[in-house]
């Protein structure tokens, strides 16, 4: 079954349903989930950020670490579908500085979550592998 995440071809993709042409491996990860790129952005984040993981300071950790420009609801929405699937979990909290604040809703990465970012970088790991060479040379 794929869940969709973001506008940005980022899924969470099921192993139950997978789509046609993959195949599982001996040694692959059955029946777990994988991380689209946007969704392991996010979680990267989170981590980095550790308590100061809001929306708008993921946002701003996300624009700073890629160099890129990224859609604050697009942050929302991966947020959101990741606690949903147990990835992730908020808490509301009262502002830091009263009474000019107002609570934020705070996230943090869950077991799973770090698991599945794990998987995602051996899988990542095992695609580059041997393929420095051909890069430094051009292909």
């Amino acid at each position: 079954m794929l869940i969709p995440i973001t506008f940005q071809a980022a899924w969470i993709n099921n192993a139950s349903a997978e789509p046609e042409g993959t195949a599982e491996r001996e040694g692959d990860a059955v029946g777990k989930e994988t991380l689209g790129e946007f969704e392991q952005q996010v979680l990267l984040a989170v981590l980095r950020l550790g308590d100061d993981a809001y929306s708008a300071s993921i946002v701003l950790e996300l624009e700073e670490r890629t160099g890129r420009e990224v859609a604050p609801a697009a942050v929302y929405i991966a947020l959101r579908r990741l606690e949903e699937n147990g990835v992730t979990t908020s808490a509301m909290r009262p502002p830091k500085q009263e009474p000019a604040g107002r609570p934020r809703r705070y996230f943090r990465v869950e077991p799973a979550g770090v698991e599945l970012l794990r998987e995602s970088r051996r899988q990542l790991v095992r695609l580059w592998d041997g393929l420095d060479a051909l890069l430094e040379e051009g292909v």
